[in-house]
């Protein structure tokens, strides 16, 4: 069963006077365990896509459900706490607190879903043993290589077990070989935990951890 499912998704911006159709009509579905790679040109819609199934914009029309909950578009109040619970996103900026340790940025994240006080210090652990980076939890992101603040991210997004994975070009400020470890680093974890990952990518070496492909083009998935 899908832990992620969107039917028939469309989404229009204005510009102008005009009304730019961006998504027409996407379905798409998440299994758990199961990592997918979605590539399309700048302009295809793969990041309105992305912003829509990670619940920060609401759709035109369409349904989407996650963990078997239908999201109400026209409750968007409510898309942060769907967010917080289901969702772990990473960023090809890493988005790190420059201020904060390691160990107390993931910690942040977890301070965010509710979970505060030495329960999420030992789950912030826990989550930076998964990434291998247990001996680097006292430094701060201007300490860390490229690719450890990558793994830190990818911890801050395991905190709280969220049922979806959603990299945005999690590779792009990594060299190739670094890239691929925290490629092969990001299927493992997908594979052990049960978790579904997408990976909005341009990089070719994400198909080679992706057990599906997909493209987007002009508002339309083609496969």
């Amino acid at each position: 069963m899908p832990v992620l499912q969107a039917n028939e998704i469309r989404k229009s911006f204005k510009e102008g006077r005009e009304l730019v159709n961006v998504l027409n009509g996407v379905s798409l579905s998440l299994e758990p365990g199961e990592v997918t790679a979605l590539e399309g040109p700048s302009g295809s819609g793969k990041t309105t896509l992305l912003s829509i199934i990670g619940c920060i914009l609401t759709p035109n029309s369409g349904d989407l459900f996650i963990d078997g909950e239908r999201v109400d578009p026209k409750r968007s109040d409510r898309l942060p706490g769907i967010r917080r619970r289901a969702i772990g996103f990473v960023f090809q900026q890493f988005n790190l607190f420059p201020a904060l340790t390691a160990l107390e940025n993931v910690e942040y994240a977890l301070n965010i879903k509710g979970t505060r006080g030495p329960e999420a210090r030992s789950q912030a652990q826990t989550a930076l043993d998964k990434v291998g980076l247990s001996d680097r939890r006292s430094f701060l992101p201007r300490d860390l290589s490229g690719g450890q603040k990558q793994r830190i991210a990818i911890a801050r997004a395991l905190a709280g077990n969220p049922k979806v994975l959603l990299a945005d070009e999690p590779t792009a400020n990594l060299d190739s070989q670094m890239g691929m470890q925290i490629l092969d680093l990001f299927r493992a974890l997908a594979k052990q935990e049960n978790r579904a990952l997408l990976i909005v990518t341009h990089d070719a070496k994400v198909r080679n951890i992706s057990d599906r492909v997909v493209r987007i083009q002009d508002g339309r998935l083609l496969n």
